[in-house]
């Protein structure tokens, strides 16, 4: 019986280690996170305008250039889509916090290593098409907005879309601003663009079938690139 208790006391004995050790290291983990949120929210309030709470415009900007990059750049759009950021052009504290800590940031030094690392994680290919539709939402900057004006447009398939298919977007631009039937894109049209350049051989469209369901802003696109063709 002496030997039972005995056991039975070493294994409460080791129980109770364990459980300790855990403790302390939920303990740990529970301070360091926070210790990481305070640092994230502290780069935050460096950017953001007191006033509004957010990060504006000019915030947007500051960060720019700390990072060193353009505003223009397509790495701030994927930001702003890692952070699920609604309004264009401002950061709320609550979207600040979910981007900054899904990339492990809680340092300008440390955003600044993870944005290459962000751009890889866009560019998967079950990423970019989400991506891709989000670059349009954010673009919607009027309530009830569902359209965005070709100018717009333009610019924004340069930038999403310049680099991985140059030739389409180029002439895909170039007839956008050529043509007198459209004043606007609807998303669409936006994402049916995306689709096409995935699928259509280019610049021979042999797979092209305008019986199918494209928009037919495409067909019109399709005909005035063989019509220059000819």
């Amino acid at each position: 019986m002496r030997r039972g208790s005995s056991k039975k006391g070493s294994a409460n004995s080791t129980t109770s280690t364990n459980s300790s050790a855990m403790d302390l290291f939920r303990s740990a983990s529970g301070k360091a996170a926070t210790k990481e949120l305070e640092r994230i929210d502290q780069l935050f309030c460096s950017y953001s305008n007191e006033s509004s709470g957010m990060i504006d415009p000019e915030g947007i900007e500051h960060l720019c250039s700390d990072l060193e990059v353009e505003h223009t750049d397509v790495r701030i759009l994927m930001l702003a889509w890692k952070m699920h950021a609604e309004k264009q052009g401002y950061f709320t504290l609550e979207e600040w916090r979910k981007g900054l800590k899904a990339l492990h940031a809680d340092t300008i030094v440390k955003l600044k290593k993870a944005l290459p690392e962000l751009e890889n994680e866009v560019r998967r290919p079950s990423n970019y098409v989400e991506f891709y539709s989000y670059a349009f939402r954010y673009c919607l900057t009027e309530e009830k907005q569902k359209s965005i004006d070709l100018e717009s447009i333009c610019e924004l398939l340069e930038l999403v879309l310049g680099s991985q298919f140059p030739q389409q977007v180029d002439l895909f631009i170039q007839y956008l601003k050529t043509q007198t039937d459209y004043k606007v894109i609807n998303m669409d049209q936006w994402m049916g663009f995306y689709r096409f350049c995935n699928e259509i051989s280019f610049p021979d469209f042999n797979n092209y079938d305008e019986e199918l369901a494209w928009p037919l802003i495409l067909d019109n696109f399709v005909d005035w690139v063989k019509s220059k063709q000819s």
